[in-house]
């Protein structure tokens, strides 16, 4: 005879009409099946079942390998299931007098006939086990022990043993067991035209979308059958960034921000016209709306808050390291809980909270090692998948909890040999949509006479351009590979510097050209500057016991380096490393700025306040700080005599600045929508060695396509 031990299974009945087919399934109610011994009190009620159901009828095999007598044993399967909603069964004690109380323990708890007063998790009972193992099943003996007691419980350590064994076996098949998985197929491109964009949302017909190219930013709508996308005027500026659809498709929330953490008022807009109105005082990063469309889930940096739709009620949820930023918070489908992503740069993680209290911690702690980004979650239609991206495809997490873990093992859906982001699944469930992407960039120098772009270096997909003093070498980082390379100006002796698992960051070369420094982000927030001989070698940690020293900049005779910390620490600060004494010191008044750039004369210092909004500069020679300009800002670059200063504002569509320095008239040069940037950190500038902007053009593609999507 073959027996199931009452794992779970239920399967729905037909229909009257008799053409639905009968569906085997895990955790929906309907006809129970099943040997009815081993089931569960909620299996026989043909109720929801979940992993308890099966520490259920392991307690009940446990205990028939200790007493040698089924649990529940009647002449019947209906006076069986009756005694399971009912009955008690017969006192291990009775039947087996020797128990270790321990065994008896843990038996009893698996057979409660309540599953929240069951064991939890199979964690928590694979530890009772463990330590049954350890105590329960060696009791000491007297010297003046009965044969027969001896023999007894020599009897009862063999049936625990067994009992453990088995539970072990049991454990071990559980978690090789692969649960049902979704499947996607069939990919159909929907767009060509290959510009950079994300999904925003879904109405059921049409795909809200926000487009950010040279010609255009702001929110387009296209047919969920394809076609050409088409301008949509419900944002009246394309300083406002979209943030979510709201679950009938009515309105959009949008928010025009700025700063490091961005962050700005919170607004909605009718999608089908009318007035838009604030929501409340929330200023906001990103926020979604819960599925029933009760709440919002809203961030500012590192802190995650929930509240009422007009903003009132705000209470925080989630609070992380300075250093860390909270996005794409994601209501479960029951709105108990919000998974969100937690970000330091160079790698992000997936995390979760509860929505009534704090209680933040990561989904998958240490699911890959090292680690490796996991981002841009959403749940599927009908609430039963997580879906999330990492490594550039599609994976899936099951919602229901499986007997043995906490969180079912992912499952990767998509082997693609595009980079798959930004998925939306449709309202009917049946189509997965999701943004494709190809990664290669063109790097570009705007030329200073004809004000046009040009390709540089041949157009090689590298960026953070840096020069040796006698011009002749060029240092460089690959994308979308992040390692650093050298070269010869007309790319010949090329020669790879580093191959980390980890992007470097800004190289610079030394004076004299003998070195080259740069920085790198590890997954765990930490960043060290380091060294390396244009010539090669391995690379060499200038400060190990510094975690956040970021952005070097040499000074004018080689002899330091300056750098600062990391953007949105207001902790950080800037300083200088000497290479002689190896002395660290602190720049006067400097805490709460970043990104410095020494100016070529050495008198000047340009940074920028933790938040991004300042450009302040330092003048050695009064010891004080001036400020230059306001925005949000980056990418700070010297003219070669030091009489400008160049920078990007990315406030609106962005714009590269020249800031002349003996009067601080700033002067606009183009616009980033004129050059469609791109790189590991959406843009970056440098300056080619006649003072020309060098920036990285993007030419890659990314469209949107939708997917199949069946359950299983």
């Amino acid at each position: 005879k073959i027996l199931d031990f009452g794992l779970a299974k239920i399967t729905e009945a037909k229909d009257s009409s008799g053409s639905e087919p009968t569906v085997a399934r895990g955790t929906e109610s309907g006809t129970v099946m099943g040997t009815v011994g081993y089931m569960s009190p909620e299996q026989v009620r043909g109720k929801n079942v979940d992993h308890r159901s099966d520490i259920f009828a392991f307690g009940t095999i446990v205990y028939e390998l200790v007493t040698g007598k089924q649990t529940f044993h009647k002449p019947t399967s209906a006076e069986t299931m009756t005694a399971i909603l009912n009955e008690e069964p017969t006192s291990i004690s009775q039947l087996a007098p020797t128990t270790p109380p321990g065994l008896l323990r843990v038996i009893h708890r698996c057979l409660e006939k309540n599953p929240d007063q069951r064991f939890q998790s199979a964690s928590d009972l694979a530890f009772a086990l463990e330590a049954l193992s350890d105590s329960s099943i060696t009791p000491g003996t007297s010297a003046h022990a009965q044969p027969g007691a001896l023999s007894s419980r020599r009897w009862m350590t063999m049936a625990v043993v067994v009992a453990v064994v088995f539970g072990g076996a049991l454990l071990a098949y559980l978690w090789n067991q692969s649960p049902a998985v979704p499947k996607v197929s069939n990919y159909v491109q929907l767009t060509k035209d290959g510009l950079p964009k994300r999904l925003i949302g879904t109405d059921g017909s049409r795909l809200y979308l926000y487009r950010f190219a040279s010609d255009y930013q702001g929110v387009e709508e296209l047919s969920v059958g394809g076609g050409e996308p088409r301008k949509s005027t419900i944002l009246p500026s394309a300083n406002m960034s979209p943030l979510a659809l709201s679950p009938d498709g009515s309105e959009l929330l949008a928010a025009e921000v700025h700063g490091v953490p961005p962050k700005g008022p919170l607004w909605s807009f009718p999608v089908l016209g009318g007035s838009p109105h604030r929501i409340g005082d929330l200023e906001v990063q990103e926020a979604r709306w819960s599925p029933d469309g009760k709440m919002l889930a809203y961030s500012t940096g590192s802190d995650l808050f929930v509240a009422k739709t007009d903003g009132t009620e705000s209470r925080k949820v989630a609070s992380l390291k300075v250093t860390d930023t909270i996005i794409n918070p994601v209501f479960s489908p029951d709105v108990t809980f919000l998974r969100f992503d937690n970000t330091n740069f160079t790698v992000s993680s997936l995390w979760e909270t509860s929505v009534d209290h704090m209680d933040a911690h990561p989904l998958l702690p240490g699911w890959t090692k090292p680690p490796d980004s996991e981002c841009c979650s959403v749940w599927s239609t009908d609430g039963k998948y997580f879906l999330y991206q990492s490594k550039g495809q599609i994976w899936s997490i099951p919602r229901k909890r499986d007997f043995v873990r906490s969180i079912p093992k992912p499952v990767q859906l998509t082997s693609s040999p595009l980079f798959l982001q930004s998925f939306l699944p449709s309202k009917d469930g049946k189509k997965l949509f999701v943004v494709g992407q190809t990664f290669r960039g063109q790097l570009t120098r705007y030329n200073l006479k004809s004000k046009q772009f040009e390709p540089f270096l041949g157009g090689i997909s590298a960026e953070f351009a840096s020069f040796s003093k006698d011009k002749q070498w060029v240092a460089y980082v690959a994308y979308p590979e992040g390692n650093l390379w050298r070269s010869k100006m007309d790319g010949s002796e090329r020669l790879q510097l580093t191959s980390h698992a980890n992007p470097v960051f800004l190289p610079q070369w030394s004076p004299d050209g003998k070195k080259i420094v740069f920085f790198e982000i590890f997954p765990d927030g930490r960043s060290t500057i380091s060294e390396v001989s244009p010539d090669g070698g391995s690379p060499r940690p200038l400060m190990i016991d510094d975690p956040h020293s970021q952005d070097p900049t040499w000074s004018s005779d080689g002899s330091k380096i300056m750098f600062g910390g990391s953007a949105g620490d207001p902790a950080s600060t800037v300083r200088t490393f000497d290479f002689t004494t190896h002395q660290i010191q602190t720049l006067p008044g400097s805490t709460g700025m970043f990104s410095p750039r020494w100016s070529p004369n050495g008198r000047y210092v340009a940074a920028i306040s933790a938040d991004s909004t300042n450009l302040l500069l330092f003048d050695f020679t009064t010891q004080k700080w001036s400020e230059l300009t306001k925005g949000t800002l980056g990418w700070m670059c010297w003219s070669n005599t030091g009489e400008y200063l160049f920078a990007v504002d990315y406030t609106g569509t962005g714009t590269v600045l020249k800031i002349r320095l003996s009067d601080r008239t700033i002067q606009r040069m183009f616009d980033l929508k004129d050059i469609s940037p791109t790189g590991y950190w959406g843009a970056s500038l440098t300056l080619a060695p006649d003072d020309s902007p060098l920036m990285l053009r993007n030419a890659g593609t990314q469209d949107v396509y939708a997917l199949d999507w069946e359950t299983p």
